[in-house]
């Protein structure tokens, strides 16, 4: 029989990224810093590009300013069908998974309120939103039987050669979805300043599964183990709020502005706990409160209008703050150590337009999200299972490009819009490493023993994101 526990010691580079779980690093910007940006039909095909344009609820997802803009009432409902596909490469061999979700992605409305023609306040608008999206991401793996993380195991009596641990596989498995609600107001100054603020209350219910598969090439076993603290659901509930302004330069060019407060989050988590026993590893599952803040984020906006069948946006949203857990021990300390050393400051921007041909709409748009991490060091292996401390780019996030195109058709009262998203982004995907402490491992668990490794293993990732929309809408 092996001995319960397997360690193995290094000074290791990047000491948070083995004593914290990879994943909550991930969610922590890839859930709970990224808010859902699925709107309209119209929206979604100009990338979420209508920080200056507005007219409609879609606007309180980037601007509420622009609820101020519209001059009648809206209503619609917007489905989602969302293919998520993910292709992990590990010495020469590749693994692809593809997730299919259909949702209600929006649903919204706005109402607008004419005023005395004498004021020159001219409309004041109320809109509500709800977008919902799923956080289902599978990525696996493939094994590498040139990474052996233990040689020459020996029995409980500590004398008799059992053979080598290699690495056969790997799955990070989330699952669960996201929403957020927003209420908000717009009013039209003389048809030449917009404002609007709104409130906006956000949802998370997620579970996540690490898992890892090693071989032992004795009896050529393949043992599954689960990662220290996983699974783990988290339910979670954040409030943050918009304020923004549109101003006509002129009749043809709008300037627009708008802030989001952090959202402030509420994470209650039941985790599992691994530990060795007298005759294997046992577990019990433990419940925690944990409280994080994301950045506070600016837009800025910019659209020409030439005539009144074609508009063209331009958006550009930059990261004010970073994420920050408040701390209730080391592991919130860590977390917030690693994000004011590592995270950059969230950027993106967007570019959308629309043409109309009569009743007839065309729109497209592009997106460009810079990657949330600086290039760091780890300690990890190699394709030919080599360890040491290696340099990654876009490690854990990559950088994201967003391309939508999409057409519409305004038959007066009732309008059907479509559109397309394609979605890409490439990272390097660390996993596998563990932290040995004094009390406690973050390793991996079987039922019989646990492996513990300072070193990852990185796989890289290609995730595309092919998605489809379809709005239906009346105006009154």
């Amino acid at each position: 029989m092996l001995k319960k526990s397997i360690i193995i010691t290094s000074i290791a580079a990047a000491f948070f990224a083995q004593a914290q779980d990879i994943s909550v690093i991930k969610n922590s910007v890839d859930v709970y810093s990224n808010t859902p940006m699925i709107g309209s039909s119209r929206f979604n095909a100009m990338a979420g590009s209508n920080g200056a344009l507005g007219g409609d609820a879609s606007a309180l997802l980037t601007n509420p300013a622009g609820i101020g803009v519209a001059i009648a009432g809206d209503v619609s409902g917007t489905l989602s069908i969302i293919s998520n596909k993910n292709t992990s490469t590990l010495g020469g061999n590749s693994t692809s998974y593809k997730v299919n979700n259909a949702d209600l992605g929006t649903a919204n409305g706005l109402i607008a309120f004419k005023l005395p023609t004498e004021s020159a306040w001219k409309f004041v608008n109320l809109a509500v939103n709800i977008s919902t999206q799923s956080v289902e991401n599978y990525v696996e793996s493939p094994g590498n039987t040139n990474v052996v993380i233990a040689k020459d195991l020996v029995d409980n009596a500590g004398n008799n050669l059992v053979g080598n641990l290699s690495y056969m596989g790997h799955a990070y498995d989330r699952y669960g979805n996201q929403s957020k609600f927003n209420f908000g107001v717009g009013a039209n100054y003389n048809n030449s300043i917009y404002l609007g603020a709104s409130l906006n209350f956000h949802t998370v219910d997620l579970e996540q599964h690490d898992v890892a598969k090693l071989g032992l090439d004795l009896d050529n076993s393949v043992t599954t183990f689960d990662k220290q603290f996983s699974p783990f659901q988290e339910q979670s509930n954040g409030f943050s709020a918009n304020v923004g302004i549109i101003g006509k330069v002129s009749n043809q060019v709008r300037l627009g502005a708008s802030i989001e407060t952090p959202t402030w989050w509420s994470m209650d988590r039941i985790y599992t706990d691994y530990y060795d026993g007298s005759d294997g590893i046992y577990y019990d599952n433990f419940s925690e409160t944990r409280n994080f803040r994301s950045p506070m984020k600016a837009t800025f906006s910019g659209a020409y209008v030439p005539t009144k069948n074609f508009a063209i946006n331009v958006d550009y949203t930059l990261g004010l703050t970073k994420p920050k857990y408040e701390i209730e021990g080391p592991a919130e300390t860590e977390l917030n150590s690693f994000f004011n050393d590592s995270s950059k400051s969230l950027s993106e921007i967007r570019v959308g337009a629309e043409y109309r041909i009569s009743a007839f709409r065309i729109r497209g748009g592009y997106a460009h999200a810079s990657s949330p991490f600086d290039a760091m060091t780890i300690s990890s292996y190699s394709n030919a299972g080599l360890a040491g401390d290696n340099n990654y780019s876009n490690l854990i996030l990559g950088s994201r490009n967003t391309i939508g195109v999409g057409i519409g058709y305004d038959f007066g009262k009732l309008y059907i819009d479509a559109a397309y998203q394609n979605v890409s982004s490439e990272y390097k995907n660390p996993f596998l490493a563990g932290y040995a402490g004094d009390n406690y491992t973050t390793g991996y668990y079987s039922g019989d023993f646990d492996v513990t490794t300072p070193y990852h293993v990185v796989s890289d990732v290609k995730n595309i994101k092919n998605n489809l929309f379809l709005t239906v809408g009346f105006k009154f």
